[in-house]
């Protein structure tokens, strides 16, 4: 069951030829009540140690999911609260 979700961003750099451009793609961060799940991984709330946020403008922001496989950041662009607080009440539940 979905409990939460926020988008991210993800910049792909392409290279055709002697041209490099780059390309944004949006995803969503879904958080169930077993499991967070982005566009190419999923993890466990067992694995999911912490998450963590951190502004770097007025509108966007890094989240960081710490997890036992490393720390994996998204690129934000909208408060991140009710997500990260829904994570803590279903880690303490």
């Amino acid at each position: 069951m979905l409990i939460s979700s926020i988008m991210y961003s993800y910049v792909v750099r392409k290279v055709d030829r002697f041209q490099q451009y780059y390309i944004k793609q949006e995803y969503e961060l879904q958080l169930f009540t077993t499991q967070v799940k982005c566009n190419a991984r999923s993890f466990t709330l067992e694995q999911v140690l912490d998450i963590s946020y951190k502004p770097f403008s007025s509108e966007k922001g890094l989240l960081y999911l710490h997890t036992h496989q490393g720390v994996f950041k998204y690129e934000i662009q909208a408060d991140p609260s009710t997500f990260i607080s829904e994570y803590k009440r279903l880690k303490t539940t």
